[in-house]
């Protein structure tokens, strides 16, 4: 039988983000939810993050990828350019990521814009990436459909034994983005769904606007 939903109830009541506790710039502010996050032992993968695009066809799709490295220059995660994210990107290329911690009821929207990575970067991490990630990325014609399983297991048997001993070369249509943020907003769970959002809004000037939000 089908639980009651609107039954279900949790009260935030780990945190706050007050004015007085927000820096001038997101990026510091990223940086401190972040390593909460990983040094958590109730967070699994603290780099998981939603990332939903919007294709020319209009019909927006979130999935969860994993975010690779950040800095105040952007958000970077990897996929496949082929892949139904990468072709949404290349015909528009804003989109939403958004991290959520629910141990630590915390999240954070990042609206921004893609960039792919230059060839040079995408291929050095590509070649830090354990083996059989690289031959699962060869392998791999991401979003395209195939017959079955075993038609996926068999070219990665045969990729092994083609680059047995050799370096895997990166798969042309693979590498990284880079996701620009125009706007970052930091949620804290508070109680009685009085909840603190505090949104950055990026200027031309490259500095930041800060507001306050309804819950």
């Amino acid at each position: 039988m089908q639980k009651d939903l609107k039954s279900y109830r949790k009260s935030y009541e780990k945190g706050e983000l007050l004015e007085s506790d927000i820096p001038g710039d997101p990026y510091e502010l990223f940086q401190s939810w972040f390593q909460l996050a990983d040094e958590a032992e109730t967070v699994e993968e603290a780099n998981a993050m939603n990332i939903a695009t919007v294709g020319k066809d209009m019909a927006p799709v979130s999935r969860i990828v994993l975010l690779k490295g950040y800095s105040k220059d952007g958000f970077i995660f990897y996929t496949n350019y082929k892949s139904q994210k990468g072709k949404a990107l290349s015909e528009n290329p804003k989109c939403c990521l958004s991290f959520f911690w629910p141990s630590l009821e915390k999240q954070v929207i990042i609206h921004g814009e893609a960039t792919k990575l230059s060839p040079e970067e995408s291929e050095d991490y590509f070649h830090s990436r354990p083996r059989g990630s690289q031959l699962g990325a060869k392998a791999s014609d991401q979003s395209s459909k195939i017959p079955s399983r075993e038609f996926l297991e068999g070219k990665i048997k045969s990729l092994e034994e083609k680059y047995k001993g050799e370096e895997i070369p990166k798969p042309g249509d693979w590498g990284g983005y880079k996701v620009k943020p125009l706007k970052i907003e930091f949620w804290q769970g508070r109680k009685s769904r009085l909840h603190d959002r505090i949104l950055f809004t990026s200027t031309s000037q490259n500095n930041w606007i800060i507001e306050r939000l309804a819950p």
